[in-house]
């Protein structure tokens, strides 16, 4: 196969079904659907847009198959009546149409039915339930520990349960068969039972939850019943070349005693005697610790859940589809060695719609690459709809094409190269008109630069945005400073002012000292840029800065991050004021550099404006490697050695060699007043406009190139 992704990229087989290339969307929750379980335009469009771009299977989202119980969101898909047929077989015509397949996805959420608990009705498990206590708590912020408290059902009491009869097993059994006829009549290719990630199927296959004493519960075998048995009965309800898949966990992470690989690969293959056509490898994490949500199903580790599915493919004959953050080149390489048969992405086709179709192309560059931000998901936490921080179209793919051509042409001026400048300027030139973009350093980027230092999956997307507006005639300009005369020289039509946020330090007694850094300045430092930064150094600090903006080392962020790991001008006892998604990932980055690290927030949570599981994987992580993190704090007073700062009433002192002020960020509309008698039309977007950070100045492109209407 000479094409790069030619194992990726080549036909495949599920059963009898036969699919375009071996690229299959994983279950993902939208919450798209209507309250009352039906489909709606929104959802369809989103689908249809991850068919169009060349996916070869769909496997809808976790639907429920006894609706309204066992749904896990507010806006679950339902399956138990003939009404909403009608619904999904609009659905799987508008994914077919583009020469792609779907399966539905079928599940009972079991003990984590958040529909059944809001509406008071109990909920089955397969035995006595385990009280554990959660951290999720300590991570939320009081506006979303409200969503929390809502979901806690009418009386406030949480979810009730109870054991499942044999009974009960029985026609929850036929529920999931019917639920089978009815998917096939509304023309999907195949269902997939979900048996995985705490959900109903997979409390029976735990050994944790399962502490049944009857056929359903103690042996491997005994524990597989429920699920077998759904299996056969879906097969005998529908046809003998129905495919059949089934999720597993392959482990439960942080759950003592629950289920390990041997469990998996055990059932895997009880599952092919039964009749299944492929294994889908996952994992589960207990979600009562805040971390584990990372670890597992969204693993944060690339390639984390690869040797699953290789034990997996082991012990079965039938597909095995590998998930995990599988980019496509491992997922190819993976392929070709045997460690599976086909690739499950979920964030990555969030991010871009068109990944497949644009490998097929040979224009690997052009693919919106997922920065693992996990905004996606966290929004599922609090009853939102899905969203991506890259990929503003996602979820408004029934909006309609914003990138219509004009049939009038325009000069427009975008002042600022970082992410909404060149969203802005993207877009722009994408209808037809004619864009410059001015960008005052010697880079594009903007903040996102240093935000890469921090976490490198954000290097990636200013890597792509550069390449998309490097690809398009738009007039790019570096190190120029827009101002009235030269603004005025190039006449536009209109001016889009993308020049991020200012930072303003808070008073705090002690700033002005040289080892007191604020954002701009310790920005200034790293990248070179700033004289009046350079200047708060040392000597042969100063030196060693200067040689490396001469040699250009610090244009490049990839060797800045290496180089920052053998030396840097910053002191080896850190404190950090601000405790926001700036002064959390910075303490990220320092720590990795070896760091001695203390984060103080005046305000009452950290990291509002990061997404609900990335807040938690940070927070845990800086605790793992040693970081002090107080919040609640007031009173700070920097002195020479040491930083004074009270706390739960007393006052306390921390020593310190640097302090950092990571906080202040305000929109900056100093060229704002400064254009506001020139002829052009002026727009302000991201920062400038409002703090937003990179999801922020995204949506707020496509907001702003929405409302002005060209």
């Amino acid at each position: 196969m000479s094409h790069r992704y030619g194992h990726l990229l080549s036909p495949g087989k599920i059963g009898s079904l036969q699919l375009r290339n071996r690229i299959v969307m994983a279950a993902m929750g939208t919450n798209f659907a209507s309250e009352d379980g039906h489909t709606t335009e929104r959802l369809i469009s989103y689908y249809e847009a991850r068919a169009k771009g060349g996916s070869g299977l769909i496997v809808l989202e976790t639907s429920a198959a006894l609706w309204p119980c066992g749904a896990s969101m507010p806006n679950t898909i339902g399956f138990s009546k003939d009404a909403f047929i009608p619904g999904l077989s609009e659905l799987t015509r508008r994914v077919h149409q583009h020469g792609a397949r779907i399966m539905a996805q079928l599940n009972h959420s079991g003990k984590i039915s958040q529909s059944d608990t809001i509406a008071g009705r109990p909920i089955p498990v397969p035995s006595a339930v385990k009280k554990s206590r959660s951290d999720m708590v300590r991570v939320l912020t009081k506006d979303e520990l409200r969503n929390f408290i809502k979901g806690a059902g009418p009386n406030g009491v949480g979810p009730q349960y109870y054991e499942m009869t044999t009974e009960q097993i029985a026609e929850t059994v036929h529920g999931f068969a019917s639920a089978a006829v009815r998917a096939r009549q509304a023309g999907f290719d195949g269902i997939e039972l979900h048996a995985g990630h705490g959900y109903l199927l997979a409390n029976f296959l735990s050994p944790y939850t399962n502490q049944r004493s009857d056929q359903y519960g103690g042996s491997r075998e005994n524990r597989a019943r429920f699920l077998l048995e759904t299996i056969t009965a879906v097969r005998e309800a529908t046809a003998p070349d129905f495919p059949i898949m089934v999720r597993l966990d392959a482990q439960e992470f942080r759950v003592e005693g629950g289920i390990t690989l041997p469990d998996c690969v055990e059932t895997a293959y009880l599952c092919e005697r039964s009749g299944a056509d492929a294994i889908d490898v996952s994992a589960y994490g207990n979600v009562a610790h805040s971390i584990a949500f990372t670890e597992a199903p969204l693993v944060h580790d690339p390639g984390g859940f690869i040797p699953f599915a290789k034990a997996v493919k082991k012990a079965v004959s039938i597909p095995v589809i590998g998930v995990g953050r599988i980019e496509p080149d491992v997922g190819d390489r993976g392929i070709a060695a045997g460690y599976f048969d086909f690739v499950a992405m979920g964030r990555g086709l969030l991010a871009d719609p068109d990944l497949p179709a644009k490998l097929a192309a040979g224009n690997e560059k052009s693919v919106i690459p997922c920065i693992y931000c996990y905004i996606c998901v966290s929004q599922i936490f609090i009853n939102g709809s899905v969203c991506c921080a890259v990929n503003h179209n996602t979820g408004r793919e029934y909006e309609g094409d914003i990138l219509a051509r004009t049939s009038s042409p325009q000069q427009i001026l975008v002042i600022g190269g970082g992410p909404g400048g060149m969203e802005s300027a993207r877009l722009l030139s994408e209808k037809g008109h004619q864009v410059s973009l001015w960008e005052k350093e010697a880079d594009l980027g903007g903040t996102a630069r240093i935000a890469a230092l921090a976490y490198e999956p954000n290097e990636r997307l200013v890597h792509y945005l550069v390449n998309a507006v490097r690809a398009l005639p738009i007039a790019v300009q570096l190190g120029i400073t827009a101002n009235r005369e030269n603004i005025d020289t190039l006449n536009p039509d209109h001016i889009i002012l993308a020049t991020g946020a200012k930072r303003v330090a808070p008073e705090i007694v002690g700033k002005e000292q040289h080892h007191v850094f604020d954002g701009d300045q310790l920005r200034g430092i790293l990248f070179g840029n700033s004289p009046t930064a350079i200047a708060k150094l040392s000597g042969p600090q100063r030196l060693l800065v200067n040689a490396g903006r001469l040699c250009q080392l610090f244009r490049n962020v990839r060797l800045m991050r290496f180089f920052s790991k053998l030396w840097m001008p910053i002191g080896r006892e850190v404190v950090v004021i601000g405790g926001g998604l700036v002064g959390l990932e910075l303490a990220e980055f320092l720590i990795e550099r070896n760091r001695k690290v203390v984060v103080l927030e005046p305000g009452p949570s950290f990291g509002a404006e990061l997404s609900i599981v990335r807040r938690a994987r940070v927070l845990h992580q800086l605790q793992e490697d040693g970081a002090e993190l107080h919040k609640s704090v007031g009173d700070l007073e920097i002195g020479a050695h040491m930083i004074r700062f009270s706390l739960d009433g007393e006052v306390q002192t921390k020593k310190c060699t640097q302090v950092i002020i990571a906080m202040g960020a305000q929109p900056d509309d100093s060229l704002l007043n400064e254009l506001a008698k020139s002829g052009a039309r002026i727009h302000q977007t991201g920062d400038c406009r409002k703090v937003g950070y990179i999801d922020g100045a995204i949506l707020d492109a496509r907001k702003l190139v929405q409302q002005m209407e060209l």
